[in-house]
């Protein structure tokens, strides 16, 4: 028998139930190669944690793989951490997240660890939150993100509210690994180890984030800013225009059909703010109220993608790098006109975020770290500093960004608020932020992104991808549009690039282009990030697709 054989086997025997051996059954006997992809291998923790599928297999996400992924989760902390052990749980709004969180509570409980448990949907920046907010050993957070509607997740966070990272997160799989019969879990909850968490959360968390705003008056003079703000079905639905409202804005108008939870996603193919088909009913309503600005955040609203009006009154979509962009140099400017930027202030961003983040940072005389993809990473600095220095800001070309320290990851809720902010502050100069976009360029330079992706699925498609990356290392680009390549950076050497290893490759040329590219840690993708510098930034962007995606 091949190896996913045997693994589909072992569920038939095991002790699992009959739901569960009936749909182990008809992949076997009707769909081999379904079968082959579902047990093939386990799922593991990568750069957004454990996500996949839904459906029964070891590489699916279900009941079972939750509940060992838990016993695994527990089995560490008991090994490895002294004192009493808490974690919180919450969830987005997908299919099976609330019995997921349920099953979570459940087997930590049966472990002897406290949880608190969010009552009712929460976004990714509440439960990093409410981590801190309780001194927790660690939290849990059922969720894939923007990913389309087959798809959930389990994000593990630690005592920091931070994504675990190594050695942490590969000790923890080590530990999963070991679970390999649902026997060896402890289903059985203890409802006095669960204790509900509810809006105090959310109420402590608007205390603390809100009160990092830098524009009051502002925002007083526009508090008539029309903004159009969609959930897309997610945990956003109460928390942003709440937050929004808290500012002052009196003209936020939701998207009411994707206010409704609904884990099939209705209205989107793919309930993704970085596409402009998720935010197409958004752009509408825009265009019916003549709002200025369209907020949009994915299911578990730690995410952001916005849209503003050009100098021709169309809506027009920014990109992750020209969001980042736009919110590192308002709070930089507000704070170095506050006199607030002083020595130990620092931004973080990822590697194949744009560049302009760093020459904005250098404007006013600030460091900024560069890490590997994954916010998680950015969450390390902030860890590494904590005593010695302050993390202003930071985020990456993704759709994520956050501001200050109380939240250790992606917050879209608190990004929302500054970019509305930003608005108001871009009014009291006469500008739209399209506009501002455009000072911004003519004040520090001209640059452009892309990014590029090629989905190869299963094992085929796992070789392809690696015999891609393989190729890129054993010939690299002699060029970059015509300009030499001068540098080529290989992430497999940490002791050259002094960041943790990891299967990515980056190419420059001496106009200050590059090319990263990179597997995703969470989706059968290789992919391709292009940075282009200069007034011919976008017909380079044009050129370097054209050179890398054949």
């Amino acid at each position: 028998m091949k190896e996913y054989e045997i693994r589909a086997e072992a569920w038939l025997k095991g002790d699992f139930d009959e739901e569960t051996k009936a749909g182990v059954r008809a992949l076997l006997e009707g769909d081999p190669a379904a079968c082959e992809d579902a047990f093939y291998k386990n799922l593991e923790f990568g750069t957004g944690g454990l996500r996949g599928t839904m459906g029964v297999g070891t590489n699916r996400m279900n009941k079972y793989t939750v509940g060992m992924a838990t016993q695994g989760l527990a089995n560490y902390m008991k090994a490895n951490v002294e004192g009493p052990l808490s974690v919180c749980v919450s969830y987005d709004s997908r299919n099976n997240s609330r019995e997921f969180a349920q099953i979570t509570a459940n087997v930590l409980s049966a472990n002897g660890i406290h949880v608190y448990l969010f009552t009712e949907i929460h976004p990714v920046p509440l439960m990093s939150y409410s981590v801190r907010l309780k001194h927790a050993t660690a939290g849990v957070m059922i969720t894939a993100s923007h990913n389309p509607k087959e798809y959930n997740g389990y994000k593990v966070f630690w005592s920091d509210g931070a994504q675990i990272t190594a050695p942490v997160d590969k000790d923890i799989v080590a530990e999963v690994s070991k679970i390999s019969d649902p026997a060896q879990v402890k289903f059985e909850g203890v409802p006095s180890e669960i204790e509900p968490m509810g809006r105090e959360i959310d109420e402590a968390y608007f205390q603390d984030v809100l009160g990092m705003m830098l524009s009051p008056l502002s925002r007083g003079r526009h508090s008539d800013l029309k903004i159009v703000y969609t959930p897309l079905h997610g945990c956003g639905v109460r928390i942003v225009p709440e937050a929004l409202r808290r500012l002052g804005f009196t003209e936020v108008y939701c998207v009411k059909e994707q206010q409704v939870i609904d884990g099939d996603f209705p209205t989107v193919v793919s309930p993704n703010p970085e596409e402009p088909a998720a935010m197409k009913m958004a752009l509408e309503l825009a265009d019916k109220v003549g709002a200025d600005l369209v907020l949009a955040t994915d299911p578990d609203a730690d995410r952001m993608g916005i849209a503003v009006r050009d100098d021709s009154g169309k809506m027009v979509q920014f990109n992750g790098n020209q969001t980042a962009s736009l919110l590192t140099y308002y709070i930089l400017s507000r704070r170095a006109e506050k006199g607030t930027l002083g020595e130990g202030k620092y931004i973080v961003k990822t590697i194949v975020t744009s560049e302009l983040l760093k020459e904005i940072a250098a404007k006013y005389g600030v460091p900024c770290y560069d890490v590997l993809t994954g916010f998680k990473y950015i969450a390390e600095v902030v860890k590494r500093n904590e005593g010695k220095g302050e993390f202003v800001c930071g985020g990456e070309e993704s759709f994520g960004f956050n501001v200050g320290e109380y939240v250790r990851d992606k917050d879209a809720p608190i990004s929302c608020c500054f970019i509305a902010e930003c608005a108001a502050w871009a009014a009291d100069m006469g500008l739209t932020l399209y506009q501002l976009m455009n000072r911004i360029y003519e004040e520090i330079g001209y640059r452009k992104e892309g990014m590029v992706y090629i989905v190869r699925k299963g094992i085929t498609g796992a070789a392809e991808i690696a015999a891609i990356m393989d190729g890129y290392r054993a010939e690299p680009p002699k060029e970059l549009c015509g300009c030499k390549t001068t540098k080529v950076i290989d992430y497999l050497e940490p002791e050259k690039t002094g960041l943790p290893k990891s299967n990515v490759l980056q190419f420059f040329d001496a106009e200050g282009d590059v090319v990263t590219v990179r597997p995703s840690g969470t989706e059968p993708k290789i992919k391709f990030y292009f940075g282009a510098k200069g007034p011919d930034a976008d017909a380079k962007i044009d050129r370097l697709k054209e050179q890398f995606v054949k």
